[in-house]
């Protein structure tokens, strides 16, 4: 079995007009609620990971690199900061940011522009990259916005997330053995 290792260092980043290009994704599954049997339902919970730098939440994300698409960085992020793997299911959209960490000689101001996916998860990895510096939550979508660190990623789970989820949560994207096939 080969060993699990985090892609490190910025040299492969993406980088357009001045933003460097970030990849995420809004973790989910369903999980069954009520007391009785025949009176259960389904409740999605959303994955949220801690800071490794503070207080708060934050959903998987981490920089595009050239050799790979959004939907690749997306997934690849998921699997080394939160230990998930799955089927990204949706587009929430481009949510652009301002970092105060990641300012560099192609961006020095710290502007960042981050894809962000639904992520049905499908498997929970025991071990991960990053499973020293990180623990897992899972919460409810009200929870999550209360609990979300950054303004950005609280917008692309109100925004995004929410209404995505409140239209029936029907995937737009490509399965990814059929995604893979496209090119």
């Amino acid at each position: 079995m080969s060993e699990l290792v985090a892609r490190t260092g910025r040299h492969q980043q993406r980088y357009k007009d001045g933003y460097r290009l970030i990849a995420g994704c809004i973790p989910f599954k369903y999980r069954t609620v009520g007391e009785y049997e025949g009176d259960e339902s389904k409740q999605v919970v959303v994955l949220m990971i801690n800071s490794a730098s503070g207080p708060g939440l934050l959903f998987p994300k981490g920089g595009w690199e050239n050799d790979e698409t959004a939907e690749e960085a997306a997934e690849r992020e998921a699997m080394e900061e939160a230990g998930v793997r799955g089927d990204l299911v949706h587009f929430l959209g481009c949510y652009p940011f301002k970092s105060k960490t990641l300012q560099d000689e192609y961006s020095p101001e710290g502007l960042c522009r981050a894809a962000m996916y639904a992520l049905h998860v499908k498997e929970e990895l025991e071990c991960w990259p990053e499973k020293s510096q990180r623990e897992r939550t899972w919460l409810t979508i009200p929870e999550a916005i209360e609990c979300c660190r950054h303004v950005w990623m609280r917008e692309a789970l109100e925004k995004g997330f929410s209404k995505w989820h409140a239209e029936g949560m029907i995937s737009t994207l490509p399965t990814k053995g059929l995604r893979n096939s496209l090119g």
